[in-house]
């Protein structure tokens, strides 16, 4: 199920299992019954769920073409009407997912902050967070990095765009704390330049990984990425 775990601020990351809890009322039929078997009716919201989890999975496929709702709800087994009781679009599916990466990542992030005195350290996690957050969610990372939703609504690409905006902020901010403890004459400056650089790393590690079919781990060689970026 699409849900945040809870961690430290030591830079692990949420979760997404995209293969639905089982049936368990149905998994074991008595031997001796012969009636048919029928589907059961999701609850109230699992299906919406099940809706995002199953995109998820199908946007994981190395090399997957643009997702349609009629593959969609194929895999689903419903109809694509189905899936538009649920939602009034794709770009609302879509929009569900980054709504669960921006929730993830910066439930996350407060943490560190609030744990971490250290604006390096603080950069630090972040960066990591984010990249293993990626690396445990490859379709999601499709997503951050714009490939699944380049015949999308635009204001998807917008959002997203967004996200990497608020990291960088937070990066600034957390990379000022640092430059001021370091003595900087110009910790504003310092820091402005320093965030830029680093969410231009993140985004790209997140780009390979990606366009490498998920081989290219976004985390390779990271503790001594990060030294030499945070330096």
């Amino acid at each position: 199920m699409i849900d945040a775990s809870e961690s430290d601020a030591t830079g692990a990351s949420a979760r997404v299992d995209v293969n639905p809890e089982p049936d368990v009322e149905h998994a074991v039929e008595p031997v001796a019954s012969a009636a048919p078997r029928t589907r059961k009716r999701p609850k109230p919201g699992e299906r919406r769920v099940q809706i995002l989890q199953t995109l998820a999975s199908m946007l994981e496929q190395p090399g997957a073409e643009r997702i349609t709702t009629a593959a969609l709800a194929a895999r689903l087994e419903v109809s694509e009407a189905a899936l538009y009781r649920h939602f009034a679009s794709k770009a609302q599916m879509f929009e569900g997912l980054i709504e669960f990466i921006e929730s993830s990542v910066f439930t996350l992030v407060n943490q560190i902050t609030e744990r971490e005195a250290s604006g390096a350290a603080q950069a630090q996690r972040i960066v990591a967070l984010i990249l293993q957050f990626g690396e445990k969610n490859p379709g999601m990372v499709r997503v951050m990095v714009g490939d699944a939703l380049v015949f999308e609504n635009e204001r998807l690409t917008v959002r997203m765009n967004q996200f990497f905006d608020r990291v960088e902020s937070q990066l600034r901010q957390s990379l000022r704390l640092a430059a001021e403890g370091a003595g900087s004459m110009t910790p504003t400056v310092d820091a402005g330049a320093t965030a830029s650089v680093i969410t231009a790393f993140v985004v790209g590690r997140l780009q390979r990984y990606a366009r490498s079919g998920f081989k290219r781990s976004p985390t390779e060689h990271l503790d001594a990425a990060l030294q030499r970026l945070t330096a």
